[in-house]
C-alpha cells in the first residue's frame, strides 16, 4: 500500500501542476509574469520599436499586451510602476497599420475598451500607427511613430487547450 501511495501522490500533484487554467483564465503564470484579471502580462524595460516589441513579445509566447477593461489598465499601469517607480511610456499592441484609423489588437482580440488621451489618436503630423500608454500627465493612451524605441508589455497567449 505504500508503494502505491507515493506514485499516485505524484500522479496528483503533476495533474494540478498542469491546470493552470479555468474556463480561458489562468490561475497562475510562468516565473517572471504577473497574474491580471487571468492573464499573465510582463514588462520589458529595454527600449525597442513597436515591430521589436511585438517580436520579443511572440519570441516569449505572447504578444504586446491587449488591454480590455479600465481596471485591467490600471493594473499594468501599477505593474510598470512595480518595476520602474515610474508611470514610463510604453508600448501595448493596438495599431492602425493595416488601415488608417482602424486600430486593433496585436493578439486578434477585439478592442471594446479605450483609453485615448484628448484629441488622441491624431497622427501627430507623422504615419502614427502604433499605441503607446502613459502618455502625457493624463497616463492615457497616443498614437506614435512605430519607429520609436519605448519599453513595453508582452502579454501570453491563451492556452491552445482552450
Amino acid at each position: 500500500m505504500r508503494m502505491l501511495t507515493l506514485p499516485l501522490l505524484l500522479c496528483g500533484l503533476m495533474l494540478l501542476s498542469s491546470i493552470n487554467e479555468i474556463n480561458g483564465l489562468r490561475t497562475e503564470c510562468p516565473s517572471g509574469w504577473t497574474l491580471i484579471q487571468g492573464r499573465c502580462f510582463k514588462y520589458i524595460p529595454r527600449r525597442l520599436t513597436w515591430g521589436k516589441a511585438e517580436r520579443n513579445c511572440i519570441s516569449m509566447g505572447g504578444n504586446l499586451a491587449s488591454v480590455h477593461s479600465s481596471e485591467e489598465y490600471h493594473e499594468i499601469q501599477s505593474l510598470i510602476m512595480r518595476a520602474t517607480y515610474a508611470m514610463k511610456v510604453t508600448w501595448i499592441g493596438g495599431s492602425d497599420a493595416t488601415e488608417e484609423g482602424t486600430w486593433s489588437w496585436s493578439d486578434g482580440s477585439l478592442m471594446t475598451f479605450t483609453n485615448w488621451c484628448p484629441g488622441e489618436p491624431n497622427n501627430g503630423g507623422w504615419n502614427q500607427d502604433c499605441m503607446q500608454m502613459n502618455y502625457s500627465g493624463e497616463k492615457c493612451w497616443d498614437d506614435d511613430r512605430c519607429s520609436v524605441s519605448l519599453p513595453s508589455v508582452c502579454v501570453l497567449k491563451k492556452s491552445k487547450r482552450n
